[in-house]
């Protein structure tokens, strides 16, 4: 069956027909909605499904809105809505960028590390100042001196005292037995200059224990001494 022409609303036969906006034309009847001009498929413009040539084509108009104190009004509502509405989703996404780090014992263990490095370089550069530029002995040369001295106090002027760091409990501990041994474990690689390094198997001695972590020794295969972590050694 032979479809009706859009603007006629006639029968199309196939010889004479147009098929645009989707519907479909006499040739004749596909002209321009306000001055009849005929038009083709290059230089038609459609709007609401209609044709119409480039010069009458219908132009699109803003409505102004009057700036009425209702309106600023509106505006502002919304403008604290969208920030209000900000603030919620940071909220509810912070912190969901980061990675979670496993609380496993060994970087509890590496935590406490950073922590002690750091309270001990805070002191260092403390007691250096107060000393004109001296710097107190990093590496022990006892066991019982594997705290770091403390210097005395200064006579130029008052100064609160600093809280000592963790291992420097260890001027306190009792003298390290000669008969108590340890031997390793684990593996080892010290970590810092004040740390001794050993392997699975290595005797530690003259074993003085600093806090519930951490001890101070000496390696019998190496002869060194320094700080090892408490939890690669077992006691014999």
């Amino acid at each position: 069956m032979n479809p009706l022409c859009g603007r006629c609303n006639r029968v199309v036969y196939p010889t004479e027909k147009v098929n645009c906006l989707d519907k479909y034309w006499h040739k004749g009847c596909f002209s321009c909605e306000t001055c009849k001009m005929t038009l083709n498929m290059k230089n038609y413009k459609g709007f609401d499904k209609r044709p119409y040539c480039n010069a009458h084509y219908p132009k699109t108009n803003f409505t102004a809105v009057a700036d009425t104190p209702e309106n600023r009004r509106l505006k502002e509502q919304t403008k604290m809505q969208s920030q209000v509405l900000y603030k919620e989703e940071f909220e509810k996404n912070k912190g969901k960028g980061f990675s979670v780090v496993a609380d496993t014992p060994e970087m509890q263990r590496i935590k406490k590390t950073q922590d002690n490095i750091s309270n001990i370089k805070y002191h260092e550069e403390f007691e250096k100042s107060r000393m004109g530029g001296e710097a107190p002995p990093h590496q022990p040369s006892t066991p019982t001196s594997a705290g770091y001295q403390q210097a005395a106090p200064s006579q130029n002027f008052h100064y609160e005292p600093t809280p000592e760091p963790v291992r420097q409990a260890a001027a306190a501990a009792p003298p390290p037995s000669a008969q108590k041994r340890y031997r390793a474990v684990y593996d080892y690689a010290a970590a810092d200059e004040d740390e001794v390094s050993f392997v699975d198997g290595d005797m530690i001695l003259e074993v003085q224990q600093i806090d519930e972590g951490w001890m101070y020794g000496r390696v019998e295969r190496t002869g060194q001494r320094g700080m090892l972590p408490a939890n690669y050694v077992e006691a014999i």
